[in-house]
């Protein structure tokens, strides 16, 4: 019988080359407690704790997807975010740690007793919205996103964790002059920013396997959805309302200047927890 030690050697000789060694640990260590139902520190502990007969082949078909390029979020059906379980589906795009520290950013920047109108502009999976309204319950939250299957998903997730998040479907970048949308004291958006170039240097697990239209921007005009979305900010955040964004790493002086011009105050670049330029809050004074 194969151990959780042989698990974890299987898995280092079948995906080398295809990641590198720490994210095939943690994909090993997210296979194992999703066969075996135990935490991590129980997995680490009993590393001599031998698999069944189906909990083997269970592995080997995991194994066989991962091999693909295909990410394991995809392949379980879902992922952890901000202590929440979250559904997603190759129309959601997964989501990323740096995102929670957008989340947390939020958080930290409001009174927890406040009754806050919050927009989730690309809502995706709902990952955002969901996780503010489950810390921020007096919140009404609202989630905007183009895509009817990510919205279905997104309306499980909500369902799925006991918050309700009103969601909208529209585009952001040719909003349906007819849907009702609530002024809102903080906007915040993780809009597609990838170019053509940082595609290059991306991983095939993300290009292959994730949503495009939720990743790429045109290459002469990268932060479209950002100046679309500014914009809209300005007709529909209240008096010193605020506006988040998760940006890409490489144009945050560009995004900087971006809301500058527009009007936006007191404009703050936060670093992620790599040290990459990610994050950024302004102000709208009216």
């Amino acid at each position: 019988m194969k151990t959780i030690k042989d698990l974890f050697i299987i898995y280092r000789h079948g995906l080398a080359g295809i990641y590198d060694a720490p994210e095939i640990e943690s994909l090993t260590l997210m296979v194992t407690t999703e066969l075996l139902n135990l935490t991590k520190a129980t997995i680490k502990a009993f590393p001599e704790r031998e698999l069944s007969a189906t909990q083997q082949e269970d592995a080997n078909l995991l194994l066989s997807q991962l091999i693909t390029g295909r990410p394991l979020q995809y392949i379980l059906g879902y992922t952890e975010f901000y202590g929440l379980k979250i559904l997603v589906t190759p129309a959601t795009l997964i989501p990323r740690p740096e995102t929670e520290e957008l989340v947390e950013w939020v958080l930290s920047s409001v009174s927890h007793d406040c009754n806050l109108n919050i927009l989730d502009i690309g809502t995706g999976s709902g990952c955002i919205a969901i996780s503010l309204k489950k810390n921020l319950p007096g919140a009404s939250v609202s989630g905007l996103d183009i895509s009817v299957d990510a919205l279905k998903t997104a309306k499980e997730n909500a369902l799925l964790n006991n918050v309700e998040v009103n969601f909208i479907e529209t585009d952001i970048l040719n909003i349906n002059s007819e849907i009702n949308i609530p002024k809102s004291d903080i906007i915040i958006s993780n809009p597609p920013y990838v170019t053509l170039e940082d595609k290059r240097q991306m991983h095939t697990n993300v290009t292959d396997f994730e949503p495009h239209t939720a990743l790429f921007v045109p290459e002469d005009d990268p932060l479209l959805f950002y100046r679309a979305i500014a914009d809209f900010a300005l007709l529909n955040l209240t008096d010193n309302g605020l506006l988040f964004f998760e940006i890409n790493e490489s144009l945050g002086k560009e995004t900087i200047d971006l809301l500058g011009s527009k009007g936006f105050k007191n404009i703050e670049l936060r670093q992620d927890m790599s040290g990459r330029d990610r994050m950024i809050k302004a102000y709208l004074a009216l």
